[in-house]
């Protein structure tokens, strides 16, 4: 359903509001290790996240990426728009069009998956990394590589 490389910047959203902090920063080779993620399509990922504001970075020797005032109140919603954009939310699952009741004829599936669309909404438009980095850092589980 979601895109690799929202996954992967959900997960390295994740990884760094349990392992840093303002303060804090670690580099690109340790998450990419930590994650199992090509450090150079991490890399792309995570910049594009601090030109959205949903990071810190800094750069040189001593430099990396960790969490601002506002990362763990970014939800999975913003997320997905920022990497994926919103097809998701809006185009049919069958064909290229922006799925719409309105329209003379909609797809076999609309009727559906309308209903699951707005669930997936309420989902990923409640949870917010900082919930999520919580839940691990409460639970012991670990992030899924």
């Amino acid at each position: 359903m979601l895109s690799n490389t929202s996954r992967y910047a959900i997960r390295a959203l994740i990884y760094l509001a349990i392992h840093t902090s303002d303060k804090k920063k670690i580099g690109i080779k340790k998450i990419a290790d930590e994650l199992e993620i090509p450090s150079p399509f991490l890399g792309k990922i995570l910049q594009t996240l601090v030109r959205q504001n949903l990071l810190a970075s800094i750069k040189g020797p001593n430099g990396g990426f960790g969490v601002n005032d506002t990362t763990g109140e970014v939800t999975l919603m913003r997320i997905i728009k920022i990497i994926d954009g919103d097809d998701l939310f809006n185009r049919c699952l069958i064909s290229n069009k922006i799925c719409d009741k309105n329209r003379e004829s909609t797809c076999a599936l609309h009727d559906h998956y309308e209903s699951i669309r707005g669930d997936i909404v309420k989902l990923f438009s409640t949870h917010t990394i900082g919930s999520l980095a919580k839940e691990f850092s409460t639970s012991g589980k670990k992030i899924e590589i």
